[in-house]
C-alpha cells in the first residue's frame, strides 16, 4: 500500500517488479485491493460507490439468511405444530414490517425531518416482541426468554452475514 501510494502512475507489472514479487494471480489481485484502499482513502467518491455496492450485497445477503434464522424459530419452537413454512412466512413477515419502518426513517430524512433511529429500532423490536407472541400463543415471560435468545442468535448470523458481504465487496471493487 505504500508503495502504489509513492508510485500511483506505475502499472502492476512494473511495480510488482521493483517490489520484486512474482507476476501472478495473488500478488496482481493484492496490489489492485492495495490501489482500492489507497483511492478509498483519499476519494470521497469511491467510499460511496463502495458503501453503494456493499448496501447492494447486503439485501440479497439478508434474502440469503433469513432462513438460516428460520432455522432458529423452529428449533425455539419445536414442540410447537409449526412446519418450517410457517415460521419463514413469520420471518418474511416481520421483515416486511422492518423494512417499511426503514422506508419511513429513510422518507423522513429526505424530507429534511432529523428522527433518531433508535426509536425505530425499539418499535420494531417491540412490534417483533407482540408478533412472536401471538403468533406462537405464549406467555409473556417465556417469549421474552425466546425474543432475547433469537435476537441473539439473529445478531451472530447477521455479523457473520455483514462479514461476508465487507469481504465480497471489497474483493469486486
Amino acid at each position: 500500500m505504500k508503495f502504489q501510494k509513492r508510485h500511483p502512475e506505475l502499472s502492476i507489472d512494473d511495480s510488482l517488479d521493483s517490489l520484486k514479487h512474482k507476476k501472478t494471480f495473488l500478488n496482481r489481485f493484492m496490489y489492485n485491493r492495495a490501489k482500492m484502499i489507497n483511492s478509498f482513502v483519499d476519494k470521497e467518491e469511491s467510499q460511496e460507490q463502495f458503501l453503494n455496492q456493499m448496501l447492494s450485497y447486503g439485501s440479497v445477503a439478508l434474502f440469503i439468511f433469513l432462513p438460516f434464522f428460520t432455522i432458529f424459530l423452529k428449533l425455539f419452537y419445536i414442540r410447537r405444530n409449526y412446519n418450517y413454512v410457517d415460521h419463514l412466512i413469520f420471518v418474511f413477515h416481520t421483515q416486511t414490517v422492518f423494512f417499511m419502518l426503514l422506508s419511513i426513517y429513510f422518507l423522513l430524512e429526505i424530507f429534511g425531518v432529523k428522527p433518531q433511529l433508535w426509536i425505530f429500532t425499539i418499535l420494531f423490536l417491540l412490534y417483533l416482541f407482540i408478533a412472536m407472541r401471538k403468533f406462537y400463543n405464549q406467555g409473556y415471560f417465556k417469549t421474552f426468554i425466546k425474543f432475547i435468545f433469537l435476537n441473539i442468535c439473529y445478531f451472530i448470523i447477521s455479523s457473520i452475514g455483514i462479514s461476508i458481504v465487507l469481504l465480497i465487496s471489497f474483493a469486486l471493487f
